[in-house]
């Protein structure tokens, strides 16, 4: 009864993602593919209410008036980044396997990190006086990465002059749709993003986004909308592999925004797991920056991204340009394919590899043959620093069990070696094996929650 129970809610889950599915394709497919190549982003939660260290736009939403009056006025006067270096943000994302980006451009308190001609409330009418998403957008591109917008279709700032409520979807006033004046100040808002920046690859809207999506595509056809058009969990990872795009968004530490106090942050090896999780999925990870008021990262934030692009430089081929394999996962061994099909990667995940150790592994799932050819990603397998005679040789078997591998975890990383995060293994020409034994078939289930 129990398994029939967990097959019958894998059935309806996989049933609500194929309806999902059948909703995307208002993004062009060649934009899909693209967008899921990329598999990895950089999202960053920046306004002028960092300056508190409060929770992004949403402490304006029951506000009294003065604190609303003086949220307006009173914190754009002292807004002024002087040491933002997004050349600095852009080549730390570069090295993190980050290939694209996504910019608070406006948030729901509307205040503007654009120069525009719709609103006083924006980054030009600050000490800083310069077009903050313009160096950004122009910084991500100089080191290849796609561009991407965050947008908030409802508008703090806009509901206030109009005398509405501060809240989110709690009055017929929030939605654009029941909203003409607030319709028409979003599109022209887009408007001027989407043609004073030129191409931009990805476009978050976060909130209602009929007809504004439709907009946009009209200014650019090849945009990727995400939020408003795919599944965009925030804080969370779907238990089952969904087909089509989909994109989870974490912060790492527990707010979006840059908070000074009481914020203990996620380590690098549970990002770089989580990453591992969602690429096996089939799906893309964009991962939360919170920049100081001064606009420097938070040396929290810089140091797991640090790490993220050690365990990246030697481990990149096996996030990026990949898709889901047959199953997620054996155990603690999480595995993704290469889209041309011709290699298998296989992360041994949350598992005690030392430095200089050899281990043991019996892939169940994998049929090896005689064109099959395994490596250690990062690592060439003939020696290991400061031993002398040691056999770090890499050896595989097709055995009846499945793909035997005997390998050494050989690529020195820190000085004192303590360095645990996943090896991966690339395994090229294999074929999948089904295993048809209960426990088997149970493990898999298990391991696709």
């Amino acid at each position: 009864m129990v398994m029939r129970k967990v097959l019958c809610g894998l059935f309806l889950s996989c049933s609500l993602c194929m309806a999902a599915f059948a909703r995307q394709t208002d993004n062009k497919p060649a934009v899909v593919e693209r967008f899921m190549d990329m598999g990895f982003g950089m999202f960053i939660h920046w306004s002028v209410d960092s300056q508190l260290g409060a929770v992004i736009s949403h402490s304006l939403s029951g506000a009294s008036e003065d604190y609303c009056q003086r949220f307006f006025t009173e914190l754009p006067l002292t807004f002024n980044p002087k040491k933002f270096d997004p050349d600095a943000w852009a080549v730390l994302a570069r090295l993190a396997g980050m290939r694209y980006v996504v910019f608070t451009t406006k948030h729901h308190s509307g205040f503007c990190m654009f120069d525009t001609q719709t609103t006083p409330f924006n980054i030009m009418n600050t000490p800083f006086h310069r077009d903050i998403t313009r160096e950004l957008v122009d910084a991500f591109r100089r080191q290849g990465i796609a561009i991407g917008f965050y947008f908030s279709p409802e508008d703090f700032w806009f509901f206030h002059r109009q005398g509405v409520p501060i809240g989110r979807l709690q009055h017929e006033q929030h939605y654009p749709v029941s909203n003409p004046a607030l319709m028409e100040h979003d599109k022209r808002q887009l408007k001027e993003l989407l043609t004073n920046y030129g191409q931009v690859d990805v476009l978050f809207f976060d909130g209602p986004a009929e007809e504004l999506k439709e907009y946009a595509w009209s200014l650019q056809p090849d945009l990727m909308v995400t939020r408003g058009q795919i599944s965009t969990p925030e804080q969370t990872t779907p238990g089952v592999p969904m087909p089509g795009p989909w994109e989870a968004c974490y912060t790492m530490g527990t707010d979006w925004q840059y908070k000074p106090t009481n914020d203990p942050h996620k380590s690098g090896k549970d990002i770089i797991n989580m990453l591992i999780e969602m690429r096996a999925k089939g799906g893309n990870f964009l991962l939360n920056v919170g920049p100081k008021p001064d606009g420097e990262l938070q040396i929290e934030q810089e140091a797991r991204l640090r790490e993220v692009a050690l365990w990246n430089f030697a481990n990149t081929e096996a996030i990026h340009d990949i898709r889901p394999w047959h199953i997620v996962r054996e155990g603690d061994v999480w595995f993704t394919r290469s889209k041309d099909g011709t290699a298998v990667y296989a992360f041994v995940t949350r598992t005690a590899w030392k430095y200089g150790e050899r281990k043991e592994l019996v892939l169940r799932t994998l049929r090896g043959n005689a064109g099959t050819k395994v490596s250690v990603l990062g690592y060439d397998s003939r020696l290991v620093e400061y031993r002398q005679d040691y056999d770090a040789t890499l050896r595989w078997d097709a055995s009846p069990l499945g793909l035997v591998v005997s390998a050494v975890n050989g690529q020195r990383f820190y000085t004192n070696n303590l360095w645990d995060n996943p090896v991966v293994l690339k395994i090229e020409h294999v074929d999948y094996q089904p295993i048809n034994d209960k426990a088997s078939k149970q493990s898999q289930i298990d391991g696709a929650k």
